[in-house]
């Protein structure tokens, strides 16, 4: 019998306000007040395309390596 090996998925690296919640453990507000305040740049953290906004996961990952606590 042969095993097939394990198809590992990663995420894109633009995704949907709830895929990136649910990557980020943020909420979708929590989000969506970061976009609102202007904390999320757009053209930087995130996209506008086909009616929706995409978040740059890559993006948050640096803005989240650079923030101090």
């Amino acid at each position: 019998m042969t095993m097939e090996a394990p198809v590992q998925i990663a995420p894109a690296r633009f995704v949907t306000i709830k895929l990136a919640a649910s990557i980020t453990g943020l909420t979708v507000k929590a989000i969506e007040r970061k976009i609102a305040r202007g904390v999320w740049l757009l053209g930087k953290h995130y996209k506008k395309a086909d009616g929706g906004i995409f978040i740059d996961m890559k993006e948050i990952e640096q803005w989240v390596a650079k923030a101090t606590a």
